[in-house]
């Protein structure tokens, strides 16, 4: 059996290719997004960027992770297409791998309470 079919050693080999690209991609997408959204970056420069853009629409954008990882997806699903139906189906599949990689490391910082401070005539 010859050819360049999706069972043949060239095509797993073309496959595979894609898949890193894709994988690359949307690794990329999860960490521009994140860091736009959430760190400081270095020097505070992101931080400035974020206080400058102030309430406006980039604002709410850079406050929104999901928001944000549509349009960071948007050029890297350019880079990564070859044709306007494969861009068109990758910028959405980008985004959605980096809200699902969020979610998976996203962790809510712990809310403390102190205890109520206790009477002088309660006992434990």
């Amino acid at each position: 059996m010859t050819g360049s079919g999706p069972l043949t050693k060239q095509g797993t080999g073309l496959f595979m290719h894609e898949f890193y690209l894709f994988l690359i991609g949307a690794l990329a997408v999860w960490r521009i997004t994140h860091l736009l959204h959430a760190e400081d970056g270095p020097f505070d420069l992101v931080a400035h960027l974020r206080r400058s853009v102030g309430a406006g629409f980039w604002g709410s954008v850079l406050d929104c992770f999901y928001c944000l990882s549509l349009w960071i997806a948007a050029p890297f699903a350019y880079m990564l297409g070859n044709e306007w139906t494969s861009r068109l189906l990758l910028w959405p599949a980008l985004s959605g791998a980096a809200m699902l990689l969020q979610k998976m490391t996203w962790r809510e910082p712990p809310v403390y309470v102190e205890d109520p401070p206790k009477t002088s005539g309660e006992n434990r």
